[in-house]
C-alpha cells in the first residue's frame, strides 16, 4: 500500500473522513530525518493495509495544516481516528517503535 500525498485540498476526504484510522507524516523535503523515516512509513504502510490508511503531508506545501495541527518540529506523526487526533510521536523513529506506536493504538 502507498503513502498518500495529502495536500489542504483532499485532507478532509483522505484524512477526516476515513473509515480507519490514519497515520498522517508531516514532513519537508530539506528535513534529513524526515527523508530518513520516509522508507520506514513506506514499509509500515504494506504491513498494517486494511488496518491503518498512511498519508504525508509536506509542510512547505501545506504549512496551514502544519499550523493548525500545531506541528513544531519535524518529522511528527500523528495518528487521527474518527476524524480526530488521537496520538502523535515526534522525532525520526525506528521501524521497532513505530510498530510499537501503532499496535498500542489498534488495542
Amino acid at each position: 500500500m502507498a503513502v498518500t500525498a495529502v495536500t489542504l485540498d483532499n485532507f478532509k476526504k483522505e484524512v477526516l473522513d476515513a473509515q480507519e484510522p490514519v497515520l498522517v507524516d508531516f514532513w519537508a523535503q530539506w528535513c534529513n530525518p524526515c527523508r530518513m523515516l520516509a522508507p520506514v512509513v513506506e514499509s509500515l504502510s504494506g504491513e498494517y493495509e486494511g488496518k491503518i490508511r498512511f498519508c504525508k503531508i509536506n509542510i512547505d506545501e501545506a504549512s496551514d495544516l502544519a499550523t493548525t495541527y500545531g506541528v513544531m518540529s519535524i518529522p511528527t506523526l500523528v495518528l487521527f481516528s474518527g476524524g480526530q487526533e488521537k496520538e502523535r510521536i515526534v522525532g525520526l523513529q525506528n521501524q521497532e517503535k513505530l510498530r510499537a506506536f501503532l499496535d498500542g493504538q489498534l488495542m
